[in-house]
């Protein structure tokens, strides 16, 4: 794994200016290279994320016998095995700290003819597993997990898989693709139904693959035994990258910045709703639609923001965002309340307690409740933050230098190039006062 640095220091004040394209979207990257690898004929990624957690799926497959080309910068062709031609890996899948890959796998692997064991790093191997496992399990998957239900998850070949329906008690993008994935391997017809709309990008990615996807009264239902087919896949810039800089360019007084070719999707811009309505400017400009995904390039103005009590409704559109919404939220006039979002704690670190300590260390008074948090805007201080290894804690107190009154280090970073291998540089040329350190 290459690490990224240990230490950050952002020094006060800065705006943020310009153009930037942040790196390829990490959801759609993943699902792009898993439908790819399992599809019949060739696939070619372009735009594809270079990073620790979508180049732990692409080993993974590696390891089962997939051919994959790199072609440059952001640039992969995978020699699709077809729905039944993987096969068993020599050991054990690392797949490092990727909690996308270790789930949506455990999905894809339950209908193979082989047995499959999945491990994670001291992080993925707290993350927990049985919200996908279980349902899978009804399918007729068999599937060992600690005893904490947290990897390695050993999945055993060979079961005859069946469709179900599946009612989800909590909405997650990746438990409903993991699901998705098990059902192509499934008798009959899968369905799934969500108590929210979460992110729909293994749905859209299915269908430009040639697999048949119904979408009723509120459920997505797929047939299994069918066949999927290689494409070319243009992957958009990863909104949840370009967050950072857009409540970045939002807080900072003088601000204007534009992200090229941001992914636009409707599951993913709850955290644009939010911030709208605390009173943010931010356009888009130039919509189209690339590979079955919305586009466009986003606008965005200093603003003055407002605290304001965030829907339950926009929550599961905003999950991976919330870090840096956190920050947003420390530097609007009044409170901001979140609720619905214990989601939160399950990440890469408790979100949820690893926000709310760093934001009372830099003065905020920021109250975490067992599904959300209280935050008081107010004069954010410097001071020193733990990000506790999490790629996005890190990159939101980074932002959060924008608006303090005095130099922020940021601990325990290296995690940062899991999504985002460059920021570092784009934040320099955006405008950000940043610096990198060296050992803890």
């Amino acid at each position: 794994m290459t690490l990224g640095p240990h230490l950050l220091s952002v020094e006060p004040g800065g705006k943020l200016a310009g153009r930037l394209r942040a790196p390829g979207d990490k959801s759609i990257s993943h699902r792009a290279l898993m439908l790819g690898a399992i599809a019949e004929g060739v696939t070619e990624i372009q735009g594809f994320l270079e990073g620790e957690d979508t180049l732990a799926t692409l080993q993974a497959f590696e390891s089962m016998g997939v051919r994959v080309e790199r072609l440059g910068a952001g640039g992969v062709r995978i020699h699709g095995a077809g729905l039944h031609g993987l096969r068993p890996a020599p050991g054990p899948i690392d797949l490092g700290n990727s909690g996308t890959s270790m789930r949506l796998m455990t999905g894809l692997l339950a209908g193979q003819s082989f047995d499959t064991e999945l491990t994670g790093d001291e992080s993925l191997s707290k993350r927990p597993m049985m919200r996908v496992i279980e349902p899978l399990r009804r399918m007729g998957a068999r599937i060992e997990c600690s005893v904490a239900g947290t990897p390695p998850v050993r999945i055993f070949g060979g079961p005859r898989l069946r469709g179900i329906d599946y009612d989800m008690p909590v909405a997650s993008a990746q438990v409903k693709s993991g699901i998705l994935l098990a059902a192509l391997y499934a008798r009959g017809r899968t369905c799934v139904r969500e108590p929210l709309a979460s992110r729909d990008h293994s749905e859209r990615m299915l269908g430009r693959f040639g697999w048949p996807i119904q979408r009723r009264d509120g459920a997505v239902c797929v047939r299994g035994e069918a066949r999927l087919a290689g494409v070319d896949v243009n992957v958009p810039a990863d909104l949840s990258s370009a967050a950072f800089f857009i409540v970045g360019a939002t807080i900072a007084h003088g601000s204007d910045l534009v992200l090229e070719e941001v992914g636009v999707n409707p599951t993913r811009i709850g955290m644009i709703e939010i911030l709208r309505r605390m009173g943010a400017s931010i356009e888009f400009v130039n919509p189209r639609e690339e590979g079955g995904e919305p586009v466009a390039d986003v606008c965005v103005r200093a603003s003055v923001l407002r605290g304001m009590r965030i829907p339950g409704d926009l929550v599961p559109a905003a999950i991976d965002e919330f870090p840096v919404l956190f920050i947003a939220a420390a530097c609007a006039r009044g409170e901001t309340l979140v609720k619905g979002a214990e989601e939160l704690r399950y990440k890469e670190s408790d979100r949820i307690s690893s926000m709310a300590e760093g934001l009372q260390a830099l003065g905020i008074e920021a109250r975490p409740t067992p599904d959300g948090m209280r935050i008081r805007g107010a004069a954010i201080q410097g001071g020193r933050v733990e990000s506790r290894g999490d790629h996005r804690v890190a990159m939101a107190f980074a932002i959060a230098g924008l608006r303090a009154e005095g130099c922020i280090v940021i601990a325990d970073c290296a995690m940062i190039t899991t999504s985002f291998p460059n920021f570092l540089t784009l934040a320099r040329e955006a405008g950000l006062r940043i610096t990198a350190g060296g050992g803890p």
